[in-house]
């Protein structure tokens, strides 16, 4: 494995009682990347995540983190909140952050060693974690609204602090299930923009349809069909890809393909 994997998904399968949603897919994701997982309906990119924080259990196959100065972790067959504490965190599509709870009070909620919604109202939290949330909101563009509840924040602002929350974190892994979903255009193009800025700090992965997006901040694409990995590689050679054109974008797909 080359030092610059964070993530291997090897030969994985999963069996859903004689439908296969994923076949021997073999994946290296690369470290402080923005890694897209498409495809049309059904082509199994949910279920891939699902696999990577053990929400689904594989039938065959296994995945292997690589984390910076530790030993290999095998991620298959682990607890989820334990996959959670490797350094792998998911941010699903629908936001959910506290909306009665401020800006800041969500970022505190969110640090490791302080979960309980009480502890985050009345903890007081260091310079140095303060210093993180701060630098953290500033590069999401909410640093302004930390006072704020969170409730009164826009769709794509909320999208935002959810993603801040998963950065305080400090995961190695951050997985995105469509975070475009309800945006804009220059929601989008700030989301991405957003991304580009962290990928720094953690590798991306992200299942998305919105092929303006993709196109906009993608380091590798991965193309699934009928759970098999049909095509990876750069966006250009990805798109210019005639199997591709038919099996997705040619069913008016790229934006209607959910999972």
């Amino acid at each position: 494995m080359t030092n610059d994997t964070v993530l291997n998904i090897q030969d994985v399968t999963v069996d859903f009682d004689g439908f296969c949603a994923l076949l021997r897919v073999n994946v290296a994701v690369k470290r402080n990347t923005i890694h897209f997982f498409i495809g049309p309906n059904g082509a199994g990119k949910t279920t891939l995540l699902d696999i990577i924080c053990a929400k689904t259990k594989a039938t065959d196959g296994e995945c292997t983190f690589y984390p910076e100065n530790r030993s290999p972790v095998k991620l298959t067959g682990m607890k989820e909140y334990k996959i959670v504490g490797e350094g792998i965190g998911r941010k699903f599509q629908v936001p959910s952050v506290f909306v009665n709870l401020s800006v800041i009070e969500n970022m505190v909620l969110s640090l490791k060693d302080n979960k309980s919604i009480w502890q985050s109202i009345f903890y007081r939290i260091s310079k140095e974690e303060e210093k993180s949330i701060n630098e953290i909101l500033e590069a999401v563009d909410l640093l302004d609204k930390k006072d704020e509840k969170a409730g009164s924040l826009a769709h794509g602002q909320k999208q935002w602090l959810e993603i801040a929350m998963q950065l305080v974190q400090k995961p190695e892994i951050i997985m995105l299930d469509e975070p475009a979903a309800g945006m804009g255009k220059p929601e989008t193009y700030k989301t991405g923009e957003i991304l580009k800025k962290i990928k720094d700090q953690c590798t991306i992965i992200i299942v998305e349809h919105d092929m303006d997006f993709v196109k906009q901040i993608s380091d590798c694409v991965t193309v699934l069909h009928e759970g098999k990995v049909l095509l990876e590689g750069d966006c250009d050679l990805v798109l210019a890809n005639k199997t591709v054109q038919e099996v997705y974008l040619g069913r008016g797909g790229e934006r209607n393909a959910e999972n």
